[in-house]
């Protein structure tokens, strides 16, 4: 019974560490470490939609760190790599997408409703501000 026990309790500490895909570091410069994490953490994996791959156990995300760490062995800046990412996958691979054409709306609607819901306010505010008192 007490072996059993243990064995499970090793099976559940063990575990976390057989799930890992990248334990290591891909890279021995600081910098470049650095430099490849944040841009694993700015890149949605295409499986898990609401995960980046810097988080993300599966298997197209490994494909995706491994490819990214390819790019940057050969050099291709940030904004090469992820021309390459949208190109590939679209604009929702990436957590900040461009401000582009198909993307504008995106960035200016936000504005845009608050904006009007503000105008909205001031009419109700001087419609009510216009109509007579009730003196009782």
């Amino acid at each position: 019974m007490i072996r059993r026990i243990v064995i499970c309790l090793t099976a559940a500490c063990l575990a976390p560490t057989v799930m890992a895909i990248d334990t290591g570091k891909a890279f021995e410069d600081p910098a470049q470490q650095e430099r490849y994490e944040r841009i694993i953490a700015e890149v949605r994996c295409v499986t898990c939609q609401n995960q980046n791959i810097k988080d993300s156990n599966a298997f197209i995300a490994a494909d995706l760190r491994r490819e990214i760490r390819r790019l940057m062995m050969e050099g291709k800046s940030d904004t090469e790599i992820a021309d390459f990412l949208v190109t590939r996958y679209g604009d929702f691979v990436l957590y900040r997408p461009r401000a582009t054409g198909k993307t504008l709306i995106l960035w200016i609607a936000p504005f845009l409703l608050l904006l009007v819901g503000g105008f909205a306010i001031v009419g109700v505010v001087r419609h009510r501000m216009a109509l007579p008192l009730d003196e009782q």
